[in-house]
């Protein structure tokens, strides 16, 4: 079932409050994989894997909790690679992101335990290609995903990134 509201939910849920966020980059078959997150009004997000932070936990932990919750993977988390600044208010966030690699599990579109049952974002779980991933129009994945060309480009990208991406319109 579609959240009318979902816009005002994600605000609600997620905004006017400074968050961290744990991303992992999982690469099989040279493909990435990529969560699908209903945003409103017809306006979708593809990210890959990833979450806000639970206070006393690392953030190894808290990347594989969320791995696990979105996608029924089980992951280890390798190297750290990139910081991205998310900007657009009320939403502000930090991500980290880790290399990973699958150690068990079956993919599965999962849920996001911060929201309800009937008010859930994630749509869709898959391995894109770099092709399939550019033909995302840009306001339609994040911002890092407009700027790579190739696997690799994931790879060797380290720093603190700020794309003024705007995921909610």
């Amino acid at each position: 079932m579609k959240n009318p509201n979902i816009k005002k939910d994600i605000i609600d849920n997620f905004g006017n409050r400074l968050r961290t966020r744990v991303n992992g980059i999982l690469i099989q078959e040279n493909k990435i994989l990529m969560v699908k997150h209903q945003m409103g009004d017809n306006h979708y997000f593809w990210n890959v894997p990833g979450g806000g932070m639970q206070y006393g936990h690392d953030a190894k932990s808290n990347l594989k909790r969320e791995f696990l919750e979105e996608t029924g993977l089980e992951i280890e988390v390798g190297a750290y690679q990139f910081l991205h600044e998310f900007l657009s208010p009320p939403l502000h966030a930090i991500e980290l992101f880790f290399e990973v690699s699958q150690t068990n599990g079956k993919l599965e579109v999962g849920i996001d335990p911060e929201l309800e049952t009937d008010k859930q974002v994630i749509e869709e779980v898959k391995f894109l290609s770099m092709e399939e991933i550019k033909n995302i129009p840009s306001d339609k994945k994040h911002a890092l995903f407009g700027r790579i060309n190739s696997l690799n480009d994931v790879r060797i990208w380290k720093g603190y990134f700020n794309f003024g991406n705007k995921c909610i319109k």
